[in-house]
């Protein structure tokens, strides 16, 4: 049976200082609960349906805590408008991740990322696309916010996620000749640029783009053009939108 108690528990992580103060993270829907499970970090507490635990016999090993219950309590505790047949309590993983090998690798950088839903969108783009690193800004919305984690669709499992200080990150990977990218409107066209197979791609804030700080830091800037023919074209793309083609053409190359 699914407690009060638990029931605040569960909604209390909907709030960034709950989920810094305890460690853990709040996961929702049965991919995701399925990816967790799949994954190496530590279940606290799994809520789930007597026929999601049928179908998952391996979650008695997998989890601190099982609790059986009916969709109406899991109603209760979600957070979702159309609650699924689990959910869970995960253990935010600490920062053990291994150096970034940025003479091999590339390398998201989000600078001041606001919405849940692009950030979110951003670590599915990196899994897709091969980008095993992604390092945030200390002002980039919570990588742990419920929103966040749902859009991700379980790449929050599989990416190494480090918030920085930005600029001291960036400013030692120029120093030391890694190429660092960056999307401005009076870039260069991306389609056009040779583009290497390691480095930094900077992907800015979505009302102000990249900040001056760490545009003075960017060695390659980049546009990726319009095409539209109207009088009133669209102004810019979607952070996550430019995510995506950014990462297409590195990976194109």
């Amino acid at each position: 049976m699914l407690s009060k108690n638990k029931i605040k528990l569960i909604q209390s992580l909907s709030r960034k200082k709950n989920r810094d103060e305890s460690g853990v993270f709040l996961v929702e829907g049965n991919k995701m609960v399925e990816e967790a499970i799949r994954s190496g970090f530590e279940i606290e507490l799994l809520v789930c349906t007597s026929e999601f635990a049928n179908q998952h016999p391996e979650i008695n090993n997998r989890t601190k805590e099982l609790i059986e219950t009916d969709n109406e309590s899991l109603s209760k505790a979600s957070l979702l408008q159309n609650p699924q047949d689990s959910l869970a309590i995960v253990r935010q993983p600490v920062n053990i991740y291994p150096e970034i090998n940025l003479k091999r690798d590339l390398c998201l950088a989000l600078d001041f990322i606001q919405d849940p839903g692009n950030l979110g969108t951003i670590l599915r783009i990196a899994d897709w696309y091969g980008i095993n690193h992604v390092v945030c800004s200390e002002n980039t919305v919570d990588v742990f916010n419920p929103k966040v984690v749902q859009a991700s669709m379980g790449a929050i499992f599989r990416i190494k996620i480090e918030n920085a200080e930005l600029s001291v990150f960036i400013k030692n990977a120029a120093e030391n000749g890694i190429p660092v990218y960056g999307t401005f409107l009076e870039g260069k066209n991306i389609y056009q640029q040779t583009l290497s197979h390691n480095g930094i791609i900077v992907l800015g804030n979505e009302g102000n783009g990249i900040s001056d700080p760490i545009s003075r830091l960017v060695t390659q800037k980049l546009l990726i053009p319009c095409f539209s023919n109207h009088e009133n074209k669209p102004e810019s793309l979607n952070v996550a939108i430019a995510a995506a083609i950014c990462c297409s053409e590195f990976r194109r190359r």
